[in-house]
C-alpha cells in the first residue's frame, strides 16, 4: 500500500481485461475507494473481486459511456456511495479499423471517436461538479500513436490525437474549478493480448515470440517493454496530490522508444 490515494475515490471508465483493471487495482493498493464502470457487468465484479480479496474498496457500476443518461446514473451512483469524485480516469477506447486512411471506412472511425473522444469528454463533463468540489483530477489515457505515422495506424492516431487536443483544452477551461486534466502516453504494453499478437507474428514468420519481443523492445532505451502495472502507477501519480501543480500534460511510459 503506497498511500498516494488514501481516502480518494477514483472513477476508471473502461475496464478491461489488461489496463483498465491494472489501473483499478493499483489505485485501490495506493489506497482509493475504486468504482469501475464498462459495459461488461461480470468483467467489473471480477475485478472487484480481486481488489476486495486484497482488502480494498471497490463498487461496480456497469455503463455505457456513449449515454448521457448512463453516465449521469454512474456519477449519482458515486456520489450516493462514496459521497465524493478525486479522480477521473478515461481508460475507454475502440480500436479502429487498422487500414489507410484511403481504404478506412468513415463509420469505423466515427465510432471509435464516439467512445474514445466524446464518450472522455461526456464524463469529464458529468463529474466536473463532483471533481470541481475536491480539486480533483482527470487522467486521460492516450497512446505513443501519437509520437510516430506509420502506415495503417492513421485512424488510431487521427481519435488519440483528437483526444489529446481535448485534453488540453479540458485543463485550460477546467483550471479554474482546481480541476487538472493529464493524458498518460503507453507504449506497447506486455500483456495477454500483446503476447498472443507476438505469438501470432513468429508463426507468420517461422521465429520464436522471444525473437519479435527482442526486435520490438530493441527500439527502446531500456530494451523492453512496459507492463500494464507501470503505467498503472503514472496514472496513480497523476491522480494523486503529489502531481497538485501539474496539468495539461503528457506523461510518455513506452521504456523509452519515444522521446518527446
Amino acid at each position: 500500500m503506497t498511500g498516494l490515494l488514501d481516502g480518494k475515490v477514483v472513477v476508471v471508465g473502461g475496464v478491461g481485461p489488461g489496463l483498465g483493471r491494472s489501473i483499478c487495482l493499483q489505485a485501490a493498493a495506493a489506497g482509493a475507494s475504486v468504482v469501475l464502470a464498462a459495459r461488461t457487468p461480470e468483467r467489473l465484479h471480477a475485478v472487484v473481486d480481486e481488489i476486495a480479496t486484497a482488502g480494498g474498496v471497490a463498487h461496480a457500476v456497469p455503463t455505457d459511456i456513449t449515454s448521457d443518461e448512463a453516465v449521469d446514473a454512474l456519477v449519482t451512483a458515486t456520489v450516493e456511495r462514496f459521497g465524493r469524485v478525486d479522480a477521473l480516469v478515461n481508460n475507454a477506447f475502440a480500436l479502429p479499423s487498422m487500414k489507410s486512411l484511403a481504404r478506412t471506412d468513415f463509420d469505423a472511425i466515427t465510432s471509435s471517436l464516439d467512445l474514445t473522444v466524446l464518450g472522455g469528454l461526456r464524463m469529464t463533463k458529468a463529474f466536473t461538479e463532483a471533481l470541481g468540489a475536491t480539486s480533483g483530477a482527470v487522467v486521460m489515457i492516450n497512446s505513443m500513436v501519437l509520437r510516430h505515422s506509420e502506415p495503417r495506424y492513421g485512424s488510431y492516431k487521427l481519435a488519440k490525437a483528437a483526444l489529446l487536443a481535448m485534453s488540453q483544452t479540458l485543463a485550460t477551461e477546467l483550471g479554474d474549478n482546481g480541476i487538472r486534466v493529464n493524458s498518460v502516453a503507453p507504449g506497447y504494453i506486455w500483456d495477454d493480448q500483446l503476447r498472443w499478437y507476438f505469438g501470432e507474428v513468429a508463426k507468420k514468420y517461422d521465429i520464436s515470440p522471444d525473437d519479435v519481443y527482442r526486435e520490438t523492445a530493441s527500439k527502446s532505451d531500456l530494451k523492453r517493454l512496459p507492463e500494464p502495472d507501470e503505467i498503472a502507477r503514472a496514472v496513480v501519480f497523476l491522480a494523486s496530490d503529489w502531481a497538485s501543480a501539474i496539468t495539461g500534460q503528457t506523461l510518455d511510459v513506452n521504456c523509452g522508444q519515444f522521446h518527446c
